[in-house]
């Protein structure tokens, strides 16, 4: 039976946008001027790890140019007021929610701020450059690589995403195309658990069909709203 006070939130690049940082799926299919498969896929990173290695540098240090804006607030707010369980799953590598406030965080998608060792698995934290051949600080081997879930990769956090969904009363999808497994069929395995389903998106997803509530509109107007909208009606 699905707990009518647990929520679950997905969000994707849309809410990111309005901070600065550009959405996955751009203009012709490429992400700041690049084919998907050449940035982000293993073969790419076998193939070219200096053009791997040097797209998400850049990206990481994107970072530092942006900020947290009204939609990541809102969503600290609400994890910090809603007397329920929530847990906020975002595809988004970066870390403005992180920076909002929000703690019940998972990144099912990896972090730019985090570096992976092909080798043994260690994960640490990571600022500035990470040149291809890095060495590990656990096992020495040099294969750190950016702590990002490629294409053809399993995503990370899958079980506990799926136990919060089987038991969610809501499931909240902001800023998402919709188009991107597994993500995108989260909504149809919260609906099948009994949970209430609203999309909150600049325009309708690919899976708009799928929700019980839709609502349209820029993340830092629409998100606010609704967070202070919920939390009045369920004191």
């Amino acid at each position: 039976m699905p707990d009518s006070r647990a929520i679950v939130i997905l969000t994707g690049a849309g809410i990111s946008a309005e901070s600065g940082l550009a959405t996955f799926r751009g203009p012709g299919g490429l992400w700041e001027g690049h084919r998907v498969e050449d940035v982000c896929t293993p073969r790419a990173l076998a193939r070219d790890p200096a053009l791997v290695h040097r797209f998400y540098d850049l990206r990481r240090a994107a970072l530092e140019t942006v900020l947290p804006n009204a939609a990541h607030h809102a969503l600290a707010r609400l994890e910090r007021e809603w007397p329920g369980d929530l847990l906020l799953v975002t595809q988004n590598v970066d870390d403005l929610h992180e920076r909002a406030g929000s703690r019940a965080l998972v990144h099912m998608h990896g972090a730019l701020r985090s570096a992976l060792c092909a080798a043994c698995g260690h994960r640490r934290d990571w600022q500035g450059s990470l040149p291809p051949g890095t060495a590990c600080p656990a096992c020495a081997a040099p294969a750190m690589r950016p702590d990002i879930v490629f294409f053809e990769e399993i995503p990370y956090h899958m079980e506990e995403i799926e136990a919060a969904l089987a038991r969610a009363g809501l499931f909240v999808s902001i800023g998402t195309s919709g188009a991107v497994y597994p993500a995108a069929g989260f909504v149809r395995m919260a609906r099948a658990c009994g949970a209430r389903t609203l999309e909150l998106n600049l325009e309708p997803s690919a899976g708009s069909g799928w929700f019980d509530e839709v609502r349209h509109g820029p993340a830092s107007e629409i998100v606010p709203r609704w967070v202070g909208d919920h939390l009045a009606a369920h004191p």
